[in-house]
């Protein structure tokens, strides 16, 4: 998919120190438990309406609650938004946000989000678009649904397509926030055979290490 290889520079130019950071604070699960809600989902209904293969991970992350921010515990639905704040405007996305600026930035993407301040800031309400890649199409008090693989201005199905899920819960129990980013790729333009998702595993893996930057850089957005 485009998105992964624009940013395989940005990947390959982490230390094997920040590698292995993220590997330890960060974790996969691959594929998608059959039992997530992303399944049941209009959104997934809807852009996958012919339940092709898919390319599908979830990424995660655990922080004890002593380091969340506390006012970020007192409302429903603060937490996740702010991480998804975190993510589009931290700096995991900066690089690539730039390079879609300097392409895609123009009079017909002028009421897009764009800067890392609107990132940061938005509400990230259904319809809000994103650097002309990417366009929120759900919204709940744990998860904000984005679409991507193609221009928002596209609304037609694509060769390819996805949905990109940013979360966040409480887990009271342990103590805990858990933070998710989870993927789902898939073509939606025509039917596919067979059981293989559209990224190869080359991709797959630079992929995943981006959605740990993106998880960990986010992150920071929400903790003391």
């Amino acid at each position: 998919m485009g998105i992964i290889k624009k940013v395989t520079l940005c990947t390959f130019g982490l230390g094997t120190g920040a590698l292995g950071y993220l590997g330890a604070s960060t974790s996969i699960v691959s594929p998608i438990p059959e039992d997530d809600p992303l399944w049941r989902s209009k959104s997934y209904a809807k852009y996958n309406s012919h339940r092709n293969p898919s390319t599908q991970d979830v990424c995660l992350k655990r922080i004890p609650l002593t380091k969340i921010k506390p006012e970020l515990l007192q409302h429903d639905g603060d937490l996740a938004l702010e991480f998804c704040r975190g993510v589009w405007g931290g700096l995991g996305y900066r690089f690539q946000r730039a390079y879609f600026a300097r392409k895609y930035h123009g009079p017909a993407t002028a009421a897009q989000l764009w800067t890392v301040d609107q990132l940061a800031r938005s509400a990230y309400e259904p319809g809000t678009q994103l650097t002309d890649h990417f366009e929120v199409v759900e919204k709940t008090p744990s998860e904000v649904v984005v679409r991507c693989g193609d221009s928002p201005r596209n609304p037609s199905p694509r060769d390819s397509d996805g949905l990109f899920v940013i979360g966040a819960a409480v887990d009271r129990e342990r103590g805990e926030v858990v933070l998710k980013l989870k993927s789902c790729f898939f073509r939606s333009s025509s039917k596919v055979e067979g059981i293989q998702g559209p990224m190869p595993g080359w991709m797959e893996m630079l992929h995943r290490w981006y959605s740990r930057i993106w998880m960990e850089t986010g992150s920071w957005k929400v903790t003391r």
